[in-house]
C-alpha cells in the first residue's frame, strides 16, 4: 500500500508540473490542494496522509494541527526558515520537518517592479490606456538622484542596493545590528537610526526578518517622518508595519504610496480595506513566486520524501 503525501495550497496547480515526482510515486501517492482551507478542514483532509509538502509560510502548523494527524510522518517546507511551523510540537508528535533552498533573486526582483510600478505609476497609466482614458494623466517621479533607504541590509536588502546604485540613487541603510564595514562593503551609507532613514529617503524598502525587536518597527510615528512625495515598499513580512497605520496614511495622503506584497492575513479577504486603499500597488505574496523557486522547492521536496523514505533525512529543520 502506497503511502499518501499532500502538497497544500497549490494555488496556480504548478506543483506537479514544477518538477519530476517520478521517483517516489512507486511508493508515495501525491494528491495536490489548490483551495486555502482552515485548520479544522485541514485535520479533517489530512487525516490520512502520512507526509505533506507546504509551500512557504501558507499554512501554519501550530500545536493544535499537529496533534490532531497521528499518521503525519514527514513535513517538507520550502525554505529553510518557517515562522508558522511549531518544530517543538512537531517533534513530540514524531513529525520529521524538512526544508529547501531558495533564491533571493525574486524577491529582489518583485520589490524592483513595485518600486518602479508606483514611480511611474504603471497600473494607473496602462488602465486609462486600455479604458479610453486621460492619454499622460500624471507625472512620474525619478529615480535617478533620489535617495533608497533600506530597513536591512541581509541577502536581499544588499541585491536591492546594488539595483538602485545602478541607476544613480543614493543609497542608504539602517537595522539595528548593521555595521559601517558592511555597508561599506556594500558601497551604500549607513544612517544613525531608522528615523533619519525615514526621514531622508525618497524610496523606502523594508527587508528585515520579522522577530520581536522588528514587529511593528514601521507605526504610526514612524509613516509621519516620511515625506508627502515618498513610498514605502514592503516585500518582507507584513507586522514590521502597523497596518492601521498605513492605511491611514495612504488613505489621507501623508505619503506617496505604497508598493506591498505581505498581508496580516492570507490570502487577503474579499472586503479587506487593503483591496481598496488608495495609493496601493499590492500584489498577493508573489516575492518568491517564479519558475525557478518553484522547480528549487519541490524538487528537493522530491529529494527530501525519497531520503525520508531511506531512513535519512535531509536538510533537517526539525
Amino acid at each position: 500500500m502506497r503511502l499518501r503525501c499532500a502538497v497544500l495550497d497549490d494555488f496556480q496547480n504548478a506543483a506537479l508540473g514544477a518538477t519530476d515526482w517520478s521517483p517516489v510515486q512507486d511508493r508515495v501517492e501525491i494528491v495536490t490542494f489548490t483551495e486555502h482551507m482552515d485548520e479544522d478542514r485541514l485535520a479533517e483532509l489530512l487525516a490520512d496522509f502520512d507526509m505533506v509538502v507546504t509551500l512557504r509560510e501558507r499554512v501554519p502548523f501550530p500545536a493544535s494541527l499537529l496533534e490532531r494527524l497521528p499518521r503525519l510522518r514527514l513535513l517538507v517546507a520550502s525554505g529553510m526558515r518557517n515562522s508558522v511551523i511549531d518544530f517543538e510540537a512537531a517533534g513530540r508528535s514524531g513529525v520529521t520537518v524538512c526544508g529547501t533552498t531558495s533564491s533571493s533573486t525574486p524577491p529582489v526582483e518583485l520589490t524592483w517592479a513595485l518600486l518602479l510600478g508606483l514611480a511611474r505609476d504603471i497600473v494607473g497609466e496602462s488602465t486609462a490606456l486600455r479604458d479610453g482614458g486621460p492619454w499622460q494623466s500624471g507625472v512620474g517621479a525619478d529615480l535617478h538622484g533620489r535617495t533608497l533607504g533600506l530597513l536591512g541590509l541581509g541577502k536581499i536588502g544588499s541585491r536591492v542596493a546594488q539595483v538602485g546604485l545602478a541607476f544613480g540613487m543614493r543609497v542608504c541603510a539602517w537595522s539595528e545590528h548593521l555595521t559601517k564595514e558592511r555597508a561599506d562593503e556594500c558601497g551604500i551609507e549607513l544612517v544613525p537610526n531608522k528615523e533619519k532613514l525615514l526621514a531622508i529617503s525618497d524610496f523606502v524598502s523594508i527587508h528585515l526578518a520579522l522577530g520581536e525587536r522588528t514587529r511593528g518597527l514601521v507605526g504610526a510615528a514612524e509613516l509621519e517622518l516620511l515625506r508627502p512625495t515618498a513610498y514605502l515598499i514592503n516585500t518582507s513580512r507584513a507586522a514590521i508595519v502597523d497596518q492601521d497605520a498605513l492605511l491611514t496614511a495612504l488613505r489621507e495622503g501623508r505619503i506617496a504610496g505604497a508598493g506591498v506584497d505581505v498581508f496580516d492575513v492570507e490570502p487577503l479577504p474579499a472586503d479587506h480595506p487593503l483591496r481598496t486603499a488608495p495609493r496601493l500597488l499590492a500584489t498577493p505574496h508573489l516575492g518568491y513566486v517564479s519558475r525557478h523557486n518553484y522547480a528549487t522547492y519541490y524538487g528537493q521536496a522530491v529529494e527530501d520524501i525519497q531520503a525520508f523514505l531511506a531512513g535519512s533525512p535531509v536538510r533537517q529543520l526539525a
